[in-house]
């Protein structure tokens, strides 16, 4: 592609100067830099004339600080125990470990050109494959015990760092009240804080469209905490979240069917921290178990590989047989008379943990760890997978589509007998259940069980042809001349050699990229995503000069409807995704189309890659 002399000075300026801006701050605060190697490409920059690579947030291989805060999988890392252990019988425990080798930032010292450490929120969705951003109309609720007063001012900072739309009260986003729903809020509690500050942050990162509820009990006892379960699923949440557990003991059967026992409402729970043995409520009949693993990034097709997490005999993704719980209908392996932990599991190791936000007698920024983070991810991912049939128990989704997950089939959480309860292996397996989530057919209703998964005669796909560009023509999308890109220095693609680049020439300047598509009508969802950088020269904090609007049109080419608009001042430093439901389109042929509308007094650039429509 040709650029001009104007396109190629405006983007050499700008990037010499982030590069410069993140070398700095990484110097100066230890932040994770965004790019495989910004004194690298400082030094080329300078030395050759060329322009230079932007900084990202987000890439394939090395992702929302991801780099930095990764350890070798399995290695254990310097960890602090956010709540202590239990004492008495029926005390619970949040499963939170924050790292203490990483250094917390504050809010204000992370730089445009630099994330947190940990895995972000584009990391998580690549991971697990998850399209879709949940629906304003589902409501996920955090059960945890005691009061943080910051819960709402740093889950803003979480969102905004990731472009995420806030989630506050004032918009009806985000709700927080006590286990009988009032406002008169439990003691604070710093340990339980930084618990409440995870699962938030998860379920911004995997379903940010939905609402959020927060519901905290007067204690860690299960009777408060039992009463705060009732209460979210009162409230209308149908998908809740409990990153809490204990020991079991013989009254775990009467708090089964006293706070556990709602049909049709998808509830997770972590498996626990300690290794290997069964915890409480992860043992209940009526839940979703969910463990733990490393999570890394790799160089085969999927681009992750995952295995147990456990790092020491007392560290590590819980698993095992009940001794008090009866065997769920749908659970069939044989080893164990009674309840088998786990179902399901997702990243747990805080050696590859995840950025979180918490401000409340803690340092801001740090990286997380435990089957906390796993159980609010699983949680989201039932939201975006859709509501749960009245009567079904979601668990038994994952058991009627066991192929659709990511098999874990490595790994150890401690010594057993038989070797599944603590081993994985092809198929189930006690630390990682069935394994970790492969988008979201294993979290919809199959068979005959009801719900709103797939629709009859609908086979699952993904829609967008050349969805990454990477055949290096533009065919089946229409683009304008010189969108089509490969210049991996000026604005380099989020996954691959290729994207599209809309303006960016400092002048009066329109761009376009559209491809038509047919929904099948016997399909019920269909999700639009796709990743967008956007760099500006522009310097106004309020003027909305060069503009991109995502629209759908028929095929006669009118508008039926637009999807969003983005401007100068959504500028980001790396690439963020945006998802749509095109629910209402099915069964119609329509057109996406990007437009990029530039003025004549400074350069923006919207990029685009990665993009998909898919359907179930």
């Amino acid at each position: 592609m040709r650029i001009t002399s104007e396109r190629a000075r405006r983007r050499k300026i700008r990037t010499l100067t982030a590069l410069s801006a993140t070398i700095a701050a990484a110097a100066l605060s230890g932040v994770a830099v965004q790019s495989a190697s910004a004194a690298t490409a400082l030094a080329a920059a300078l030395g050759s004339g060329s322009a230079s690579t932007s900084t990202s947030t987000s890439t394939s291989s090395s992702a929302s600080g991801s780099g930095a805060a990764t350890a070798a999988a399995g290695r254990q890392v310097p960890v602090k125990r956010l709540c202590s252990t239990p004492t008495r019988r029926g005390q619970m425990a949040c499963m939170s470990l924050v790292r203490t080798d990483v250094k917390g930032v504050s809010a204000h010292a992370i730089t445009p050109n630099a994330t947190p450490s940990g895995y972000g929120p584009t990391d998580l969705r690549s991971a697990y494959n998850l399209t879709g951003t949940g629906s304003s109309s589902e409501t996920i609720a955090i059960v945890d015990a005691m009061d943080d007063p910051n819960a709402e001012s740093d889950l803003a900072t979480y969102r905004s760092q990731y472009g995420l739309a806030a989630c506050t009260t004032a918009n009806g986003c985000f709700r927080k009240v006590n286990q009988s729903g009032g406002t008169s809020y439990p003691s604070a509690d710093s340990g339980w804080a930084g618990e409440i500050s995870l699962d938030l942050d998860m379920v911004s990162a995997i379903a940010p469209g939905a609402h959020i509820l927060l519901v905290e009990a007067s204690s860690a006892n299960m009777s408060d905490l039992g009463a705060a379960e009732n209460e979210a699923v009162a409230l209308g949440a149908k998908f809740v979240s409990n990153s809490w557990g204990g020991s079991e003991d013989s009254s775990v059967s009467s708090s089964d069917s006293s706070y556990f026992n709602h049909p049709g409402v998808a509830i997770t729970v972590s498996a626990g921290d300690s290794a290997y043995g069964a915890e409480y409520p992860a043992t209940s009949q009526y839940v979703t178990a969910v463990g733990g693993t490393s999570l890394s990034t790799a160089s085969n097709s999927r681009g992750w590989t995952e295995s147990v997490w456990h790092t020491s005999s007392t560290e590590g993704t819980g698993s095992g047989c009940s001794a008090y719980i009866a065997k769920p209908s749908w659970q069939t392996d044989s080893g164990c008379s009674n309840r088998m932990e786990a179902d399901v599991a997702a990243v747990a190791d805080p050696a590859t943990g995840v950025a979180v936000y918490d401000s409340y007698q803690a340092t801001g920024w740090q990286v997380y760890g435990g089957t906390s983070a796993s159980s609010p991810i699983i949680a989201s991912v039932y939201a975006l997978a859709g509501t749960p049939g009245s009567t079904d128990r979601p668990a038994q989704y994952i058991y009627q589509h066991t192929s659709s997950l990511y098999d874990v089939t490595s790994g150890s959480n401690g010594s057993c007998s038989p070797s599944y309860f603590c081993t994985a292996g092809t198929g189930y397996d006690g630390p990682t259940g069935w394994g970790t989530p492969n988008g979201l057919t294993a979290f919809t209703a199959g068979g005959s069980s009801g719900g709103t998964g797939g629709g009859s005669g609908c086979t699952a796909a993904q829609l967008i042809g050349n969805p990454g560009f990477e055949s290096g023509t533009a065919s089946p999308w229409t683009l304008t001349s010189g969108v089509l890109n490969s210049d991996t220095t000026s604005e380099p693609a989020h996954s691959g050699s290729w994207d599209a680049w809309l303006d960016g020439y400092g002048s009066s300047h329109t761009d376009t990229a559209s491809q038509s598509v047919t929904i099948p009508s016997t399909c019920t969802t269909a999700a639009f995503s796709f990743y967008l950088h956007i760099d500006t020269s522009e310097t106004t904090t309020t003027s909305a000069n060069d503009t991109l609007k995502v629209q759908v049109l028929n095929s006669s080419g009118t508008v039926l409807g637009t999807l969003a608009t983005y401007s100068n001042l959504n500028h980001v430093s790396g690439y963020a995704q945006h998802s749509f439901s095109l629910a209402s389109y099915i069964g119609q042929t329509i057109t996406l189309k990007f437009t990029g509308t530039e003025n004549s007094s400074a350069q923006t650039s919207f990029v685009l890659d990665d993009a998909a429509l898919n359907v179930s």
